[in-house]
């Protein structure tokens, strides 16, 4: 399945499983993108995102982590 910008919650559980030592709360966007674009199912323009998406993975992953 190829993930797309907007699949938030399917994002912030692959970027557990990749990152799970990372300081969600603290992030750099500019990091979140990078990693969301190395995902290996991630497939979308890198230009689509936009700070409102970045944060919505970051709290779609601070829930993650709160389950």
């Amino acid at each position: 399945m190829a993930l797309r910008w907007t699949d938030v919650i399917d994002i912030a559980i692959e970027l557990e499983e990749a990152h799970p030592d990372a300081d969600v709360v603290n992030i750099r966007f500019t990091d979140l993108h990078k990693w969301v674009r190395e995902l290996a199912d991630f497939d979308d323009d890198p230009e689509r995102s936009n700070e409102k998406i970045l944060e919505a993975i970051q709290m779609a992953w601070l829930d993650e982590r709160d389950d």
